[in-house]
């Protein structure tokens, strides 16, 4: 990575010398100074209501040797001599690192004042060699104007230096590790469920008896980089947020961030453990022994409403589960290659990382096993859309959970426990209609096969909107709506005492949600969803849940 252009040393070294010739030897070069300062003012003021000023650029290390290097310099830009004087004679201006200068751009006082700061040094060099030209009374008054005028600025950066390599050194002394950086966020969630427990077979027990919870996720990410390019990842969590499935009877009611099944409250476990790493300037790998899942590679296209810690609360919100969720825990490997900035392509495979030192399990042995793929299309800035593929196997008694703990139970294992594949197709698209308007929203679509011990096959669906309104009465704030059904199965072949496992009705998935951020590091979000005929079935009673996320990041 590069550094915002600083001399190596910002000093004042102008002192008067006992003669005043050599004083005057610095004339030419501050002449030309006057010039490019007074067409950067002018410049500035020209398009200062037409054209955004960006912020500062990083420049090369060195000073270049000929004004040629410079590609948006030509020998008709008004200022091009005194460029060239101050390039080739002084040797004092430097370009941005893809060889530009790009003398259009207004001139803040503090860039001045670096550049001057730099010129004088290569001016005292020049008064101790004595090979400059000779300059007269007035030319001296001119330098001693511009010494005084920018005298504050260059004392200012020059304390700023100083104050840095005092931070600098204490850093070093504390820091963590040279090679890697600490990052972690805890989130408060205070949650209620209200409604009639789905599917409960005893009449004298369908009220609601779910009480307020107070949880937490806590995570600790060591973020690890060997070249400045690469990184390796490793995500330490402990939770106790709870799964909401025995309290209210569906999957349809789950929050992103409840704790695994496989990990008992409060343990501290190793959540991610995947390396990235890039190939050439097109190609980036990652390679993963624990949860290389998405959206870790591939942008799952609902940046506000699905974020885990700013977003909505509830596990179906966030994405597409079809194609997102593999349903186990993954290992693996995974690749994009950027063709273009409208153009990428994602793709991996990934298995349950459990079972892959079993010896009946393994990578390519019998295990659950995913292939993912997605091409995302953004034919303008403000619209991405993608289009995403996904296979999926799962052998006999593995758990199978096509729809990622989303849907109905139909849904996640329309055969049973039976060896299982399915072909997901999924499309996303995100799209920026104004400056504080996102919209967005997905369609799943699955055709399921038994495997093994019968030719039974299912369909399955889901699809939602999603309506996100980033800076909503405050800059940095977000608000957010997710209409949408979860995995339903359509048909389905695969029968049980005679009853096809078949979704009789249709669920709806409403929420909506308020991020308000206190401060940079801390965010308070009320949420509230309801599900409509949970797990697909008109008999069941409306579910709400209603709940408090506040996050801190570190």
């Amino acid at each position: 990575m590069t550094k915002d252009f600083v001399p190596d040393r910002l000093r004042v070294s102008i002192k008067m010398k006992k003669t005043v010739w050599k004083l005057l030897l610095t004339l030419p070069m501050f002449l030309v100074l006057l010039l490019l300062a007074a067409g950067a003012k002018t410049l500035a003021q020209e398009t200062a209501q037409t054209t955004p000023q960006p912020s500062p650029q990083p420049t090369i290390d060195s000073p270049i040797t000929s004004v040629s290097e410079l590609s948006d310099v030509q020998p008709t830009d008004w200022a091009f001599s005194a460029l060239q004087s101050l390039v080739e004679r002084y040797g004092c201006i430097v370009g941005y690192p893809d060889k530009t200068y790009r003398g259009n751009r207004p001139l803040s006082r503090y860039e001045f004042a670096a550049g001057l700061n730099a010129c004088l040094d290569q001016i005292n060099q020049l008064i101790a060699s004595s090979t400059a030209d000779l300059v007269t009374r007035e030319d001296l008054a001119t330098l001693q104007r511009l010494t005084e005028e920018f005298g504050p600025e260059l004392a200012q950066l020059r304390g700023r230096v100083d104050n840095l390599e005092a931070r600098t050194v204490e850093v070093e002394a504390n820091q963590f590790s040279t090679t890697t950086k600490l990052v972690g966020d805890v989130v408060f969630l205070v949650a209620d469920t209200f409604g009639d427990r789905a599917n409960n077979t005893s009449a004298d027990d369908t009220s609601d008896e779910t009480n307020t919870i107070f949880s937490y996720r806590a995570r600790l990410s060591f973020q690890t980089s060997f070249t400045g390019k690469d990184q390796l990842n490793t995500d330490l969590i402990a939770s106790n947020l709870p799964n909401l499935i025995a309290e209210t009877g569906t999957h349809m009611t789950r929050f992103a961030l409840d704790r695994s099944a496989r990990f008992e409250d409060n343990d501290l476990y190793l959540a991610n453990l995947y390396y990235r790493f890039p190939i050439g300037d097109k190609v980036t790998v990652w390679l993963g022994a624990r949860t290389l899942n998405f959206p870790i590679y591939v942008p799952t296209l609902n940046p506000l409403n699905g974020n885990l810690l700013q977003g909505g609360i509830s596990r179906f919100g966030q994405f597409n589960p079809t194609v997102y969720r593999p349903g186990f825990d993954g290992a693996g490997a995974a690749f994009a290659y950027k063709f273009s900035d409208q153009f990428q392509l994602h793709a991996a495979y990934i298995a349950d990382g459990f079972a892959a030192s079993q010896p009946s399990g393994g990578l390519f042995n019998n295990s659950s096993q995913a292939i993912i793929s997605q091409l995302t299309i953004s034919p303008s800035k403000n619209l991405d859309i993608g289009l995403t593929y996904t296979h999926k196997y799962y052998p006999t008694n593995s758990g199978n959970n096509l729809t990622g703990g989303t849907g109905s139970a139909f849904a996640r294992n329309p055969f049973l426990q039976n060896a299982t594949t399915s072909d997901n197709f999924g499309l996303q698209f995100n799209w920026k209609l104004a400056e504080k308007f996102n919209l967005g929203g997905w369609f799943g679509y699955t055709l399921a096969y038994q495997q093994d011990n019968g030719d039974s096959n299912a369909t399955i669906i889901n699809g939602a909107l999603t309506f996100a309104f980033p800076d909503l009465f405050k800059e940095g704030n977000v608000g957010g709506i997710t209409v949408g059904i979860p995995p339903k199965v359509t048909s389905n072949n695969f029968r049980v005492a005679g009853q096809r496992r078949e979704d009789p009705d249709t669920s709806l998935h409403i929420e909506a949600f308020y991020r308000f951020r206190v401060s940079d590091r801390i965010s308070i979000t009320p949420d509230f969803y309801v599900i409509t005929a949970p797990e697909h079935n008109s008999a069941n009673d409306l579910i709400w849940v209603g709940a408090v996320r506040t996050t801190f990041t570190f």
